[in-house]
């Protein structure tokens, strides 16, 4: 697969294959014609002597400092060089290689005034799968992601550490070199383009997206299977009690629920025991949950959707060959829905929990031994399985906590209200690691418990997940080492190698 950077806007699922799958990028005919086009407005500028921001100015506070026309080149590359400060842990390859094509979709979309040349370089850069070392810290999700496309900008040039295709890493210089490449000299207005948008926390939404959606398929499945585990019924999640509530993430949930839990023995066996009236809660209104966390998924979507379509530069060149200030690279739009996902998969952590909680209670997990244990009291079972699950959802609430209400004033005084949409990105990262682990607890723990159910059995399509997730995890037994257990399941829960098991018997929402 080749993904062109063409007039169309790009797509989450090319972002996801440049970032994921290495695919190469090209340039579009047109986009070429448009940066010709383009550049020309701003040799124009660069002639005319009028002071332009960015081209002629100093930049932030400094942008009534007028700069003379020998040292306008040497001003971008010492912008770059400024702004390359990030400091903290090595950002992940695939937020490195997201960033880098969303600006270059950026660059190409005709307002930064790039120079055909260095978008053909950056191109090559991404395509040779040279990796810039950016860093933790250093963006204020304001002025563009500046720190981390800085440093992008910086392994442009030949300075800096990268990291080559082979994972080692070494000088930019030698990177490029290695792939056959030369650092760029970048002209007027090039370094400023450079790292003026908000790519970074852009990247980082559509790849949560992407994962979010396949965690929710998962924990339906976990939901089915807890479900039964637990004697509840699969009534409550029929069409025509769903149908007076049509929220479309609901609805698609609680079909998942009801598919999954077809022809199940386990659920047979109880449907004329009038001693369990209502189910609890976390299994009851689990497509309620579920399904308000996918409709969130779903608007974040259409955010990441429009921000993908934008052109996001300052200043813009516009039709007319104009450069104009703006304010196009504020975050607010992707932090908050980043916030908004945080939260929503701090509340389907915290549903889960409660459904494995309520596994491992004697007192509410009708017949089956207290904590899943082999022999209780000998043996502690699941016990501190589901206090690590709830670590976790303790952890998922702190970082639930927004950050794009957390605005701290720069640049001094000039960038006074910032969105902090890359912290918010990140700490999203951490919950989306941490639900994959939580979902994985809650199903070896239904797992075993559906074993325990024997000879009775759960669905066929449940049955299964369960069968591969007590092979991976050892099932039913005495005491054993449980982290790699858990580990290897929550492996198989990133993998989506149970989503394949399930999709034999039953499509997914």
């Amino acid at each position: 697969m080749i993904v062109e950077i063409g007039d169309a806007p790009s797509t989450r699922a090319e972002l996801i294959a440049v970032a994921r799958m290495n695919e190469k990028v090209v340039l579009s005919e047109s986009v070429e014609s448009r940066l010709q086009s383009q550049r020309a407005a701003i040799d124009v500028m660069v002639k005319s002597g009028t002071a332009v921001y960015g081209v002629s100015t100093g930049f932030g506070s400094l942008a009534t400092t007028f700069i003379s026309p020998d040292q306008r080149s040497l001003m971008q590359q010492s912008l770059i060089r400024s702004h390359a400060s990030g400091v903290g842990e090595e950002v992940e390859r695939e937020v490195v290689r997201a960033l880098m094509f969303s600006r270059l979709t950026n660059l190409c979309s005709g307002v930064s005034g790039i120079r055909l040349s260095t978008a053909h370089a950056y191109a090559a850069m991404l395509n040779a799968e040279i990796t810039p070392l950016v860093f933790e810290f250093g963006s204020l999700g304001c002025s563009g992601d500046l720190a981390p496309l800085a440093h992008v900008a910086l392994a442009l040039m030949g300075e800096g550490e990268v990291r080559n295709a082979k994972g080692i890493k070494m000088s930019a210089l030698a990177a490029l070199s290695e792939a056959g490449l030369s650092p760029v000299l970048l002209a007027e207005k090039e370094g400023l383009a450079m790292i003026n948008g908000t790519d970074g926390m852009l990247g980082q939404l559509v790849m949560a997206i992407e994962d979010a959606n396949q965690l929710l398929k998962h924990l339906d499945v976990a939901a089915a299977l807890s479900i039964q585990a637990l004697r509840g019924t699969d009534k409550v999640f029929g069409e025509e009690l769903q149908n007076l509530r049509p929220h479309v993430g609901q609805k698609n949930s609680a079909k998942n629920i009801y598919a999954l839990m077809q022809d199940s023995q386990i659920v047979k066996s109880h449907e004329d025991d009038t001693s369990q009236v209502q189910d609890a809660y976390s299994l009851r209104c689990a497509p309620q949950v579920h399904g308000a966390v996918r409709d969130t998924i779903t608007y974040a979507a259409q955010v990441a959707d429009t921000e993908l379509a934008s052109a996001i530069d300052n200043p813009s060149v516009l039709s007319d060959g104009t450069l104009s200030s703006n304010g196009n690279f504020h975050g607010a739009p992707v932090a908050y829905v980043l916030d908004f996902l945080a939260i929503a998969l701090c509340d389907a952590a915290s549903i889960s929990e409660r459904r494995t909680d309520r596994l491992l209670d004697v007192h509410r997990n009708f017949g089956l031994p207290p904590f899943l244990a082999h022999q209780a009291g000998v043996d502690s079972g699941l016990m501190i399985a589901q206090y690590a699950q709830a670590a976790m959802v303790s952890e998922m609430k702190r970082l639930a906590s927004p950050a794009s209400v957390d605005s701290i004033p720069s640049s001094a005084m000039q960038e006074d209200h910032v969105s902090m949409g890359w912290h918010a990105a990140r700490k999203l990262r951490r919950s989306m690691n941490a639900l994959n682990d939580v979902i994985a607890i809650e199903m070896m723990s239904a797992a075993r418990a559906i074993s325990l159910r024997a000879p009775l059995n759960a669905s066929p399509a449940t049955a299964a997940v369960a069968d591969r997730v007590n092979e991976v995890s050892g099932g039913p037994g005495h005491d054993r080492y449980l982290s790699p257990e858990i580990a290897r399941v929550s492996e198989l829960v990133r993998s989506g190698e149970l989503l394949k098991i399930v999709e034999h018997f039953v499509h997914l929402n």
